[in-house]
């Protein structure tokens, strides 16, 4: 199915991939969570973090909500299904942005909080940019998942109509 907006097409495969993986994530315990794996961030708690965190990042800059790095200041979630919830929210905040986009929006420029200082970035520059983080990111918790014994899930179902993935459905409207 082709989506008039590619971007609200990438922020429901986005949801959709992140809901299938915290299916997943959801066969292990608190110990499993966040036990040492190996990555960048050493347990699939701190990847997942990582990843709802940075989310958190961007949207608040795409929003205009003047948060900036503050929204690192929060202690990690290491319970499985409340990071997922958390993360699904944020989901649904993409979602729900992208869905408002028209051409024009994607020039528009938006402060990016650096350590350095303010940076002002495209709108149409931060999309791909966190569409490729969330996939990158997935891509090491699907190692981590291996390494936990977990036959990790197969997340790229979603656009094509062949092979779909029946739950891509409920994101297809």
């Amino acid at each position: 199915m082709a989506f008039a907006n590619p971007w609200i097409g990438f922020a429901l495969n986005n949801a959709y991939a992140n809901r299938v993986l915290y299916g997943a994530l959801g066969e292990l315990d608190s110990d499993a969570f966040t036990a040492p794996r190996p990555g960048f961030f050493g347990s699939l708690a701190a990847t997942m973090n990582h990843i709802y965190e940075v989310d958190l990042y961007y949207l608040d800059a795409l929003e205009e909500g003047g948060l900036g790095l503050t929204v690192y200041d929060r202690d990690p979630v290491d319970d499985v299904e409340a990071l997922g919830q958390l993360q699904a929210e944020a989901d649904m905040r993409f979602a729900s942005f992208c869905s408002k986009l028209d051409e024009a929006a994607l020039t528009r420029e938006v402060t990016t909080h650096r350590p350095e200082g303010a940076r002002f970035e495209a709108v149409g520059a931060i999309l791909p940019h966190l569409v490729q983080h969330q996939v990158h990111h997935r891509g090491q918790a699907h190692v981590q998942l291996s390494h936990a014994g977990i036959e990790p899930p197969q997340l790229d179902e979603f656009f094509l109509d062949y092979d779909r993935a029946e739950m891509a459905q409920a994101y297809h409207g």
